[in-house]
């Protein structure tokens, strides 16, 4: 038996905050190895990295995700008892429930949605000074995922979910201040979930057919009960959310065209160029840093123990950095997904593995249309300047987002 290489600090909690997207790939670099075990929040962690890893970190068989993701990510970003921390039978009739919400009609019908929201802010910002892309486009995303969701939403209320999802996003790996504006975001989210679904089962609030709010409310597990109001705001949650999350990837898509302006013309009225920019935008820049699972039963692989109850944590980022599975992962190059033909295993910034049985983000469809729909809209839709601003990108903060949100200026419409 091979030993698994050690960190040589003793707890490593502060040192991954303070590093962020690069903790694990630094040591695996350091100590030669795809895998290592340190502390993190007090326990001892086994951290991996590459194609190998994820396809083992995705068998059900050896991980379960029960207790996996430490408590200050359940409280605020997730939720506590939510899909994501569910195993066996119960994670595959949740998880059945999600994925009924996103059928290929559904998922365009957002995209449109969002489509809709973008063309209708463009006078707005013809009037304007510069605006800020990220915002615009989380209280977009933020109105169309409830309408597309069932979910009401007065004009004047949809900045205040938008800064309460993102105070939830912001949370989990913040210190102090936003991670406690975080905690206080989640209750007030889940109170105002709640009482949508109460609504729904009273017969006071009408849902269409198939929304992710009435199939939410009027969801039973196989016992025939309904969801608890409370597990019910959790999982309504975890659609609007994550959906509200895209609008990193899509500030990530506008500052791949204004960093690789030769794009905005490739992707233009061309689809297939277009999927390829936006998959390379989302293994290029950093999204979720890692997942979590703990170990089922003990077992051995490649010659290292793994065992019973030791949280895993599988490196999202670096395995869509790793050199073998991208030759130059730190260019920028869209055209590496031609003739791609998508392993679950290898492009993993919103998980791995299978959509149905697995633990890959239900979403996943979501945000690949709604990045196309916003890359269409920046290099057809309008024109628009990029001002003086701080676009870096620092590999330290967790989630990611240049400092300025990216400004733009001057929008025309063009299209």
């Amino acid at each position: 038996m091979t030993a698994i290489p050690v960190d040589r600090s003793p707890e490593s909690t502060l040192a991954f905050l303070r590093e962020g997207y690069r903790f694990i790939g630094d040591r695996c670099d350091r100590y030669g190895s795809e895998i290592f075990q340190t502390r993190l929040l007090l326990q001892r962690t086994i951290c991996l990295r590459g194609r190998p890893a994820a396809v083992l970190f995705y068998d059900n068989d050896r991980f379960v995700r029960q207790g996996a993701m430490p408590m200050r990510g359940q409280r605020t970003l997730t939720g506590v008892t939510g899909v994501q921390g569910l195993d066996d039978a119960a994670h595959r009739q949740r998880k059945a429930m999600f994925m009924s919400i996103m059928t290929p009609s559904a998922i365009r019908q957002l995209g449109q949605l969002f489509d809709d929201e973008w063309r209708a802010q463009i006078p707005v910002w013809e009037r304007s000074g510069p605006v800020v892309l990220y915002d615009e486009v989380a209280r977009m995303l933020t109105r169309a995922v409830c309408a597309w969701a069932g979910v009401p939403l007065a004009g004047s209320d949809a900045a205040r979910r938008t800064t309460q999802l993102h105070a939830m996003i912001e949370a989990p790996a913040a210190i102090g201040p936003r991670h406690w504006w975080g905690l206080l975001a989640r209750r007030r989210a889940e109170r105002w979930g709640a009482d949508l679904v109460e609504r729904v089962r009273a017969g006071a609030l009408s849902t269409p057919d198939g929304s992710a709010l009435r199939v939410i409310a009027e969801h039973r597990s196989d016992q025939g009960h309904l969801l608890p109001r409370r597990i019910a705001a959790v999982e309504l949650l975890n659609i609007v959310r994550p959906t509200v999350a895209v609008d990193r990837f899509v500030v990530f898509a506008a500052l791949a065209l204004h960093d690789h302006p030769h794009w905005r013309d490739r992707v233009r009225g061309d689809e297939p160029a277009t999927e390829h920019f936006v998959q390379e935008v989302r293994r290029y820049y950093p999204f979720f840093p890692v997942a979590a699972a703990r170990v089922r039963r003990s077992f051995d692989w490649q010659g290292h123990h793994f065992p019973r109850g030791r949280r895993v944590l599988l490196d999202l980022y670096g395995t869509n950095h790793h050199p073998e599975l991208w030759p130059g992962p730190e260019q920028f190059r869209p055209d590496r997904f031609a003739g791609w033909h998508g392993d679950p295993f290898g492009l993993v910034p919103q998980g791995g593995g299978n959509h149905f049985t697995g633990h890959r983000c239900a979403g996943e469809w979501i945000t690949i249309e709604l990045m196309k729909r916003a890359v269409t809209n920046l290099t057809t839709t309008m024109s628009y300047q990029v001002p003086p601003q701080d676009l870096a990108l620092s590999l330290r903060r967790m989630p990611a987002l240049p400092p300025s949100g990216f400004l733009i200026d001057a929008v025309r419409r063009t299209g």
